[in-house]
């Protein structure tokens, strides 16, 4: 240490180098850190263009900024903050911070594919340095703000978008953390120890819980009162304590010093190319990167270090509102820990009396008639001295007890807990009140801080259970000044945003309000507000679930909207839409890009592209954009070798044909082209599909659905036939379930009666080694009713067969598995069956003694009833005698014929009436009970 040349820490060196040696055996142990923290700080003093260390949304860096900004009065402000954000900065005036400042890449080009979308965010608050010193360039004249840190595309260049970087990650379900997404944060002042025992150590000797609660009470009350040097060394030393212990991660230590070495060469550049004097500058950057030890450091730092050129994505940058639970959660600080942050800005403010910068027409801000006036010369700058010695000696200043504060916290926090269904009294104030000033004591402090306050809250009032929303943590950190949400003014907002905001003015609603909002669209007596609709459904489509839900009304094929009801809550979820806003200049327009871009995916289906289809036509009415879309679903559909979106595709081309048929004069060729080449590719695969153990029953009955139903317009497309039939006849299912449903295809087809058919069910009921096997053969025939529906009275009798013959050994154990398998496979069918039993069964119970099922063989005819007259009149006499009706019914088919005139040997008189008289029975007692 005595061979260092003498300067202006050199006390300092000797005091450091006595402790080394007191407390170690010897200066060795501890030499190079104590020395190189000292060196460090010394270098960024000296250096002629000064630096000004910060640590993130700290209330003593921000007053520190705006009293040095004063004094200094520099020409050049030097900004850690991505280069390509600059434009955006003037943009803040229109927005209520706190916002973040955002650089959005929905498509990439030199980054992998899986990345996408890219997103970078630098959250801005009041009670931040940066924002200081963004106010003070933008609204002086004459003064130039030059961002240096790396470009957002250099930001993924250099590392992936990890959780180690991008924070801890976004509770689920918490919309107020999610305002950043899954951002990349860009942390201007990342002052936070790396090394994890250093951390454990300073929280356990600090006597407090986490790392906000600790710099708040060590660095942030101490530095409020002091002078500009002083601040400016302290913060350098704890800025190169951290860098010299953090651990030795190869990896972030490289980006680290890469933006370091970037930063130092952008301001050389710049000062080259103006002429600046570097007095006349003041570089804003964190502490952690003030105490760089690169090559590249200082004005007179060489210039060894190239940038690379960006890649060929394309950015688009635009502000997006943040929060303090937005930023807590993104930059891992503790909950609440921002807030009080603003609270502790606001009482410096008064305290001090400084004069914080604003910017001119920031919403909130009071606007003075008064001209500015012009600020004082700056003083002449004085040599640096020595105020670490004094600072590090000091005692720590006892900050007396606020009991006006404090009684005031007490009171308002069991107002809160009673409002929120907490049982809190008078008295709960008081052992709040006694709690803090005791908790204080036992962590070495006289005047409690808002943490000691939030603990002896917890500890008096809070019970083992949270009767509302809140629990008294979340109150108190509301009642410290609670999570602000910013706000992106109209005239920041992208074209986009503003359109739609344009576009529903109809409604008469505060679209940036936050919360929900309910609208009601009467569409039928003001037709003007259908365009207001279409913007409504598009924003459904394109934003998250909450931000525009229906009420009342659908948007299907073909219809037309009558009367419509929305919950809108456009702005809550204000980041969404003007994240859209950075992917087109309309709705329509990313509408549009969305469903191209899942149409031609890589693994899109032939059903996600019809899905796109139908929405191209709900949404945008374009018959040019379905038309393209739907030649891709052909092509789709033709390179598919599975039939895993079969039933997709079944009910979307069924929707299409339908919608088409009813509000066009002829079909779309594509669709034509669709079903025709749907056809053969089903019948290409049905053999395959009746015994692949990966396709299920419901999308091999969906296939002869598609064949079935799309039969008439495939062969008048020129289909043949024939190639179905002899894809049933390659078809040998050994699975019982598969095996009915081909048997109900033969039976549509022509090549099984329908006699067989109950035949082989009464064999499958007779067997008792298949009758175990029953219900899934059940399961075949209820899955058959989607392409044979008139098959639906047959399984009524199946079902009805087996109820009537097994016993009930047999049955009951059946049961159970018959209703599953119904119910498993058969929910969207169920119905079509029970309406065909409501048919067959008679109505009233007392009836089903006496009913005889339809299916049953016919009886002989009755005897004739005593009374009963031997010749009564038979045949159709009321036809005979009027058979104009016929002849024109004979005419309209085509059919020639001439009358005959009656056979008296033939039968005469209904015959079916006397075989069957049980109805002619029970319609007479119907109407005589009448």
């Amino acid at each position: 240490m005595s061979a260092l040349p003498e300067g202006t820490f050199s006390a300092l060196r000797t005091q450091l180098q006595d402790a080394a040696t007191a407390f170690a055996d010897g200066p060795g142990a501890l030499e190079g850190l104590l020395r190189g923290i000292v060196d460090d700080v010394e270098r960024a003093v000296r250096e002629p263009l000064e630096i000004f260390p910060v640590c993130h949304h700290s209330p003593a860096s921000a007053l520190a900024m705006a009293r040095r900004l004063r004094e200094k009065q520099p020409k050049v402000i030097y900004l850690e903050l991505c280069e390509d954000m600059a434009p955006l900065l003037t943009e803040l005036r229109n927005c209520r911070l706190p916002v973040a400042v955002q650089a959005f890449a929905s498509e990439v080009d030199g980054f992998p594919a899986d990345w996408s979308p890219l997103s970078v965010v630098a959250p801005v608050t009041e009670a931040s340095a940066e924002y200081q010193a963004i106010a003070y360039a933008l609204d002086t004249p004459g003064v130039e703000l030059v961002l240096v840190d790396r470009s957002s595309d250099h930001v993924f260049q250099w590392e992936t978008p990890s959780t180690e970087e991008a924070g801890p990650g976004t509770p689920a379900g918490d919309e107020e953390t999610a305002l950043h997404g899954d951002a990349v944060g860009v942390e201007i002042g990342d002052l936070r120890p790396r090394f994890a025992e250093l951390e454990e150590h300073l929280l356990r000797h600090g006597r407090v819980r986490h790392w906000s609660e600790w710099w708040h009470q060590y660095v942030e009350l101490p530095l409020g009162d002091s002078d500009h040097d002083t601040y400016r060394q302290v913060m350098l030393l704890i800025g190169s304590l951290f860098r010299r212990l953090a651990p030795g991660d190869p990896r972030r230590l490289r980006i680290d010093e890469d933006r370091e070495r970037y930063m130092w060469t952008r301001m050389r550049e710049h000062l080259t190319a103006t002429g600046t004097d570097p007095a006349d500058c003041l570089y804003v950057c964190g502490a952690f990167h003030a105490a760089s030890r690169v090559e590249e450091f200082g004005v007179h730092g060489g210039d060894t270090f190239t940038i690379t050129p960006p890649t060929a994505t394309k950015w688009r940058h635009g502000l997006i509102p943040s929060s303090h639970a937005a930023i807590e959660a993104q930059f891992g600080l503790a909950a609440g820990s921002v807030s009080i942050a603003a609270t502790e800005w606001a009482k410096n403010l008064r305290r001090t009396g400084v004069r914080p910068y604003r910017l001119e027409g920031q919403a909130g801000t009071k606007k003075s008639g008064r001209t500015r006036k012009a600020l004082p010369a700056p003083a002449a700058p004085a040599p640096p001295a020595d105020r670490l010695t004094g600072f590090l000696q000091r005692p720590p200043a006892l900050d007396p007890l606020d009991e006006a504060e404090l009684l005031g916290w007490s009171v308002d926090i069991v107002r809160a807990a009673r409002r929120n269904g907490y049982l809190a009294s008078t008295a709960d104030a008081i052992a709040v009140f006694e709690t803090s000033i005791l908790l204080a004591g036992m962590r070495d402090r006289v005047r409690p801080t808002p943490y000691d306050f939030q603990d002896a809250a917890v500890t008096c009032i809070e019970k083992d259970t949270v009767p509302g929303r809140r629990d008294v943590g979340r109150l108190v950190e509301i009642m410290m000044g609670g999570d602000r949400v910013g706000q992106v003014g109209y005239d920041a907002l992208p074209p986009l945003a503003r359109d739609v905001h344009d576009r529903l003015a109809p409604l008469n609603l505060r679209l940036q309000q936050r919360g929900v909002q309910r609208a009601l669209l009467d569409i039928a007596s003001r037709p003007e507000l259908e365009r207001c609709s279409d913007v409504l459904w598009m924003l459904r489509r394109l934003l998250p679930g909450g931000a525009a839900r229906p009420i009342m009304g659908d948007r299907r094929l073909g219809e037309r909207p009558i009367q419509e009801s929305w919950d809108l809550a456009l702005g809550t979820h204000q980041r969404a839409l003007i994240e859209l806003g950075y992917e087109g200049v309309s709705i329509e327009q990313v509408l549009e890009q969305r469903l191209r871009r899942a149409a031609y995916a890589p693994q899109a289906t032939a059903a996600q592209v019809l899905e796109t289809v139908e929405d191209a036509i709900r949404y945008l009415r374009s018959r040019r954009l379905a038309d393209e879309l739907g030649t891709r679903a052909l092509e789709v559909l033709a390179g598919e070798r599975t039939v895993d979106g079969a039933p997709e595709v079944l009910r979307r081309v069924r929707g299409l044909l339908a919608y088409y048929r009813t509000s066009e004069p002829a079909l779309p060729a594509w669709i034509e082209s669709f079903v025709k080449t749907g056809y053969a590719h089903y019948c290409t695969l049905l053999p395959t599909a009746f015994t692949d153990e990966d396709a299920t029953v419901r999308q091999v009955a969906a296939m002869l659905g598609f064949l079935f139903g799309m039969e008439g317009l495939a062969l008048s497309l020129g289909c043949d036939r024939t190639q179905l039939e002899l894809a049933l006849a390659q078809s040998h299912p050994q699975e019982p379930a598969r095996t009915a449903l081909l048997w109900a295809a033969q039976t549509h087809l022509g090549t099984l009666s329908r006699a067989a058919l109950r035949a082989r069910c009464d064999d499958l009921l007779a067997n008792p080694l298949v009758v175990p096997a029953y219900p899934r053969y059940l399961s075949g025939f209820v899955h058959a009713l989607e392409p044979v529906p008139g098959l639906a009275d047959f399984v009524v009798e199946a079902v009805s067969n087996a109820f009537a013959r097994l016993p009930d050994p047999v049955l009951l154990p059946w049961l159970p598995t018959l209703i599953t398998t119904l119910r498993a496979g058969g929910t969207e069918l169920a119905p079509l069956l029970i309406r065909e039993a409501g048919r067959l069964f008679p109505v009233r119970l007392a009836d089903l003694d006496a009913w005889v099922p339809p299916w049953q063989p016919a009886q002989e005819p009755p005897a004739a009833q005593p009374g009963q007259p031997a010749e009564a009149a038979r045949g159709v006499a009321l036809l005979a005698a009027h058979p104009a009706a016929c002849d024109a019914l004979a005419d309209l088919l085509g059919c020639d014929g001439t009358w005959t005139g009656p056979d008296p040997a033939a039968p005469r008189g209904s015959a079916l009436l006397t075989h069957h008289p049980g109805t002619a029975t029970a319609l007479e007692a119907l109407l005589a009970a009448a």
